[in-house]
């Protein structure tokens, strides 16, 4: 793994960023369309961590809910969804919107969630192994 230094980000560590990466290196692994193509390297994945984190802190988008394939299972995605919808509506968020995968497990935690299906786009995200990917349109309103 990178012991390089990353600078700490509003209170985001150099380990959470750390950690943050090798989970969606491994998501992008296991095949996960996460808008990352099998080549994503871990210093890049610490990057693009770092720039989601100080470019964006207060994006009601939902950009990458990610499991390591380790942890799948287990309810840790629902956990974590529910996690972020108490700390928007604690940031008085009334809205958020995410997209997903047609067909993937995502959709259907989402979907059990109580998130809105809006619509679907064809072919607009491709999978990790190059193939286009449907992707679905959600939001929720807290």
């Amino acid at each position: 793994m990178n012991t390089a230094r990353i600078d700490s980000i509003d209170g985001v560590t150099d380990d959470v960023l750390r950690e943050l990466a090798t989970v969606l290196v491994d998501a992008v692994s296991s095949g996960a369309s996460v808008s990352f193509m099998p080549d994503l390297r871990f210093d890049e994945a610490v990057e693009w961590w770092r720039k989601t984190f100080s470019t964006a802190p207060s994006r009601t988008v939902v950009a990458k809910l990610i499991v390591h394939r380790r942890a799948r299972g287990r309810g840790i995605a629902r956990a974590l969804m529910q996690e972020l919808e108490r700390r928007a509506r604690d940031q008085r968020f009334t809205l958020l919107v995410l997209d997903t995968c047609k067909g993937s497990a995502a959709e259907k935690l989402y979907s059990s969630l109580g998130w809105v299906r809006v619509g679907e786009i064809p072919h607009y995200a491709l999978n990790p192994d190059g193939t286009p990917c449907d992707t679905v349109f959600f939001y929720k309103q807290l």
